[in-house]
């Protein structure tokens, strides 16, 4: 009985290039789902208007000195006409508290 060489070859060689397009079919896939995975998948972030509020308040108190020069302006004003009057009493409580605070918590 006699064997065909050639036809052997020829068999391998046609294995061979079916494995190759079914490697190729795959990779296709492969790359085809990464883009469609990557264009599916988008996050997104929606902030509530209390959250966007209180940015703008916390970028606004950030941004200031913690002086409000209008009231500091009018009491300047009034102590130099002699308008400022002082509640002596209402002075020395809150003075009290504020060392009974510090000196009381030890």
């Amino acid at each position: 009985m006699a064997i065909n060489i050639n036809n052997l070859q020829n068999t391998t060689q046609v294995k061979n290039d079916k494995v190759e397009q079914q490697l190729q079919r795959q990779q296709a896939t492969v790359q085809q789902n990464a883009s469609q995975g990557a264009n599916q998948k988008q996050d997104s972030v929606s902030i509530t208007p209390q959250a966007q509020q209180f940015s703008k308040l916390t970028e606004k108190a950030s941004n200031s000195n913690g002086i409000d020069q209008d009231k500091v302006d009018k009491i300047k004003q009034a102590i130099s006409e002699g308008k400022y009057k002082i509640n002596v009493e209402q002075l020395a409580r809150r003075i009290v508290h504020f060392e009974s605070e510090i000196f009381g918590k030890k």
